[in-house]
């Protein structure tokens, strides 16, 4: 009996996991689990062994930065393909649709480094950290709205998800304007011309893959080895990649690689970067420690900065009659979900590295702030979209 037992709970379990694998929320669930593990383990006995793991050497790179230059160019090739099938035939493929989430992109990402600089006014060495609040997580701000159900309108999960999306493109821009330094000269030479090849190859009309990701593969360590942050890599080749026609989308090579790579970016890359990095030693903090310019500036401008910026950039968009309010949303939910913006857990984890390179102790004020902010607006968040004032 026991054994006809386990037989039929199996399947039934296989199909439990593959029904929680295809949610919208599974990504962002399996992340706070990688992000929470992170926190627990770098707070015990095993932190010593954590650290180390991280710092070890192979292949003429420590782990950490295989993770954050390596695994995470994938995580921005994955960023690259969903910018460019929703800006040519997505939910962004017209200035109508781009207007909402433009504008609130746009909101979000200057008032909260406007509130870190403010907060920073005077000290050159943490200023250069202005750019941490302004990203939001999609994974994570996305899975949190999931949680809620049919409480959120179907439309405002499409413009978080669209606003995320420009948002990115913005954070890649920051991160290629104002996060590389050190250029040299051949190696950046050689990136460009192995640009040059992919794109001439997408003129061409080039649909097998393998081509492109063996020369994106050629691209990255050019890149890497240039000064330009090797992550914008794997949006340049996203870039080439044919998207093809519409009556073409099955045998489109775009939207193939992002079907493949979406289950290992979102269940494999994101959580190890995230535990990677949100392991941070709480031992030494206190109270008053949490209010140093730095962590006090990431979590002000994420909890305080995005819903801000958000919100009154897209009723500016939409009392000016540039936009229209999502449809069968009201201006609280409006609110609510710009909240949720303020969680930038892997992006304002990773400008933070490039911000503060060779000094640990502001990327663990990153990481506290990062945690503080976040963590405030998925809390807050959640709370004001169950509350009764959005359900009017």
């Amino acid at each position: 009996m026991t054994t006809t037992n386990n037989n039929k709970e199996t399947p039934r379990a296989i199909a439990i996991l593959a029904s929680f694998l295809r949610s919208e929320s599974a990504g962002g669930i399996v992340l706070m689990g990688a992000a929470l593990a992170a926190l627990i383990v770098a707070n015990s006995g095993l932190s010593a062994g954590y650290f180390a793991i991280l710092h070890s050497v192979f292949l003429g790179l420590s782990v950490e930065l295989w993770i954050n230059d390596g695994l995470m160019a994938i995580f921005f090739l994955m960023v690259g393909l969903e910018i460019k099938r929703e800006v040519l035939a997505g939910g962004l493929a017209t200035w109508g649709q781009r207007a909402l989430p433009g504008f609130a992109a746009a909101g979000g990402m200057l008032v909260p480094a406007l509130i870190y600089i403010a907060v920073n006014w005077g000290n050159p060495q943490t200023l250069s950290g202005w750019a941490i609040p302004a990203a939001t997580d999609i994974a994570f701000a996305l899975g949190v709205l999931s949680l809620l159900g049919n409480r959120v309108p179907t439309s405002l999960k499409v413009f978080l998800a669209a606003l995320a999306i420009l948002d990115d493109l913005g954070a890649v821009t920051i991160i290629a304007f104002f996060y590389s330094s050190g250029l040299n000269l051949p190696m950046l030479l050689a990136s460009f011309a192995t640009l040059a090849v992919l794109i001439i190859m997408n003129r061409l009309q080039v649909r097998r893959l393998l081509p492109y990701l063996l020369l994106g593969a050629l691209l990255w360590f050019f890149v890497l080895q240039s000064g330009v942050h090797a992550t914008l890599a794997g949006v340049a080749l996203a870039l080439c990649i044919p998207l093809g026609k519409p009556e073409e989308e099955a045998r489109s090579p775009l939207l193939f690689l992002e079907e493949k790579l979406h289950y290992w970016v979102a269940f494999a890359i994101v959580p190890v970067f995230g535990f990677a990095n949100a392991g941070v030693s709480l031992s030494g903090i206190s109270l008053h420690n949490l209010i140093d310019p730095v962590p006090l500036g990431v979590a002000l401008g994420l909890f305080f900065g995005k819903q801000i910026g958000v919100f009154l950039a897209a009723l500016l968009a939409i009392r000016s009659g540039l936009a229209t309010l999502p449809e069968g949303s009201n201006w609280m939910q409006l609110y609510g979900v710009a909240i949720l913006c303020g969680i930038g857990f892997t992006m304002s984890l990773f400008i933070g590295n490039l911000a503060f390179p060779g000094a640990p102790h502001l990327i663990d004020e990153v990481k506290v702030g990062v945690l503080m902010g976040s963590g405030l607006a998925a809390i807050v968040g959640v709370i004001m979209l169950r509350s009764r004032i959005c359900k009017g």
